[in-house]
């Protein structure tokens, strides 16, 4: 049976499960704090194809590479902004040689995280430079062979913007998911209706939307059904932590069980995601519960605020309707007049 495009999976197949944690596992793995995940493309190949591996073996259909912070501005950081191409085709190579071994359809996704600078007219960095380097990143993400773009963990719409037009370049499929981890809302003020209305508007329509990282499982969910609301014909993405971050012992644990973690994904299914990961803390062990868990299972009723707060955790003001920005600024406005 011929393989199925990227595109032609997310429309014929109930849901495609992502992979989990990259930063956080290579923590585990060996990685030094400061130190840059990209350099492992070349230093510690057998280590990047392990964990693609494992997550294969546990169930996942899309594996992330190990490029997140793969534009020039995130690698000039560790001195290797001459080495984008380098650096993207390294880690395509590593992620497809895992997935064309898998003796299934296993989908290699092309990780773009921001570029840490701040877009105008908020901050300085003019929105050319950023197109430019979004595209720089996609055109070797595709040389290396992956399938479809995955802009990840964005927070700004002048970000979210200059990314989808530079990937768009390089004429692959394209994803892209914020992360809504300040009371609902992106660090920049995005929440998951705007987001949704944004991502409409876009000149080159992304084949999925939605969320990763930000602050658990629970309020991950409730931004999905946010998203979903304002984009009911869009296929979403939840790609959520792995409950929430504790220190311990000199390092950070993630609080999400693997039996929470197979709640959050049949919750993110009903709750209208297409595509269900794990983000920050979600092992391969985590993973499989969550494939387990899917395997079979038939979505069920659009979940209420209540019952994600009473299987997975308390989620923000936001996610209850509740706008405490919006209302302080009108308070404001009418004080005003």
């Amino acid at each position: 049976m011929p393989r199925q495009s990227f595109t032609e999976a997310l429309q014929t197949r109930p849901w495609l499960l992502a992979d989990g944690a990259t930063g956080t596992n290579y923590f585990q793995m060996g990685l030094m704090s400061g130190d840059a995940p990209e350099t492992w493309n070349f230093d510690h190949t057998d280590r990047v194809r392990s964990l693609h591996k494992r997550f294969i073996e546990a169930g996942a259909d899309i594996i992330l590479t190990n490029t997140f912070g793969g534009n020039r501005h995130r690698l000039k950081l560790h001195d290797l902004q001459n080495r984008v191409r380098d650096v993207n085709v390294a880690a395509v190579k590593l992620a497809r040689a895992e997935a064309d071994a898998a003796g299934r359809d296993v989908y290699v996704a092309g990780s773009m995280g921001p570029t840490g600078e701040i877009f105008m007219p908020v901050g300085t960095f003019p929105h050319e430079e950023g197109v430019a380097a979004f595209a720089e990143q996609a055109a070797a993400l595709k040389e290396g062979g992956a399938d479809v773009l995955w802009i990840e963990t964005m927070s700004s719409e002048e970000e979210l913007r200059a990314a989808v037009e530079g990937a768009s370049s390089a004429g692959l499929p394209i994803v892209t998911t914020m992360s809504f981890d300040t009371n609902g809302r992106t660090m920049m003020g995005i929440t998951p209706s705007l987001f949704g209305s944004l991502t409409a508007s876009l000149p080159t329509q992304p084949v999925a939307i939605g969320a990763n990282c930000g602050v658990g499982a629970s309020e991950l969910i409730a931004t999905v059904l946010g998203i979903t609301a304002a984009r009911p014909d869009a296929a979403v993405v939840a790609k959520g932590n792995c409950g929430i971050p504790q220190y311990h012992d000199g390092h950070i644990h993630y609080t999400g069980t693997p039996e929470l973690m197979a709640d959050y994904a049949r919750i993110a299914l009903d709750a209208g995601a297409k595509i269900i990961g794990g983000c920050c803390g979600t092992s391969p062990e985590h993973l499989a519960s969550m494939r387990k868990s899917l395997e079979g299972y038939t979505k069920g009723a659009r979940p209420s605020i209540e019952l994600i707060e009473q299987k997975l955790g308390p989620v923000s003001e936001l996610a209850k309707g509740v706008d405490k920005a919006a209302d302080g600024a009108a308070r404001r406005e009418r004080r005003r007049g």
